[in-house]
């Protein structure tokens, strides 16, 4: 059976508020025509990540899915999940900006009332979470890395950069670091016997250490030097993990430094993307 994850309630809490407060205020600032911007989600604009968000938090209220007609040959739609999320997104297409933030507001206050009944054994309860069966307070996590991915995503897209320190960035950061496992040691095939640093500078700074033995995992600290470090700051290092662009970009290119084995760094690098 899988262990669960335990996350501390409070301070997911206080994360997923610190998020919430930060989607309304950019929302709130928005002309009308950023809501049309693309971002670096394919085929989604501002207005649907938003959508998203909107979708996500209302089925977590309980609320249907709308009733949408779907095309079969979405590129971007690659699951039934995406599916799902694309039903929200179309459900919104053809609203105000205003009439976004307005549904925003008020399905982040039902969420924040469902969660102030929730104390930490709700927390520690099995449920089902995008990577499988976990904790609910692991499924909090994953929502606010994912509504702060999406932030991002708006920031870029209208030129608001802003919001890479406070609770719930650092969240994110541990929830990508439970993915990093997976990443170094599945995706990227690091062999037996190597090691990895993940060397982040810049507001999103942290030291991210694994070891490939049977599988790759996050150790506190490496006592050996690595056999290869990878060093950007942790504003890239989150764009690359959510597939927001590509390794060999000249943007990502120019930011990361790689230090030791270069094919290993490389071979990492390309893999690193893991977000649905």
């Amino acid at each position: 059976m899988r262990t669960l994850t335990i996350v501390d309630r409070d301070h997911i809490i206080d994360a997923l508020h610190e998020e919430w407060d930060a989607l309304v205020a950019l929302a709130a600032d928005l002309d009308p025509a950023d809501w049309d911007h693309p971002t670096d989600c394919p085929g989604w604009s501002v207005k649907a990540c938003y959508a998203h968000i909107i979708g996500t938090e209302s089925m977590l209220l309980d609320r249907p899915v709308p009733a949408v007609q779907l095309p079969e040959d979405l590129p971007h739609v690659r699951n039934e999940l995406g599916r799902v999320n694309e039903a929200w997104v179309r459900a919104y297409r053809d609203r105000s900006g205003a009439e976004v933030l307005a549904d925003l507001g008020e399905v982040i206050i039902e969420r924040r009332a469902a969660l102030r009944l929730m104390d930490q054994k709700a927390f520690d309860q099995p449920t089902w979470t995008p990577g499988g069966e976990d904790s609910y307070g692991r499924l909090m996590r994953i929502r606010v890395m994912d509504q702060w991915f999406h932030e991002q995503d708006v920031r870029e897209a209208v030129g608001r950069p802003g919001h890479l320190e406070g609770i719930a960035p650092e969240v994110s950061l541990d929830e990508i670091a439970a993915s990093l496992g997976y990443v170094v040691g599945k995706k990227a095939g690091a062999p037996a016997g190597t090691s990895v640093r993940f060397d982040l500078k810049g507001p999103l700074s942290d030291t991210l250490d694994l070891r490939v033995t049977d599988r790759a995992r996050v150790v506190d600290r490496l006592t050996e030097e690595p056999t290869v470090t990878l060093t950007m700051p942790g504003a890239t290092f989150c764009r690359l993990v959510g597939g927001r662009r590509p390794w060999d970009h000249p943007w990502v290119r120019s930011a990361v430094n790689i230090t030791g084995d270069e094919e290993l760094g490389r071979q990492i690098l390309s893999n690193l993307a893991f977000m649905i």
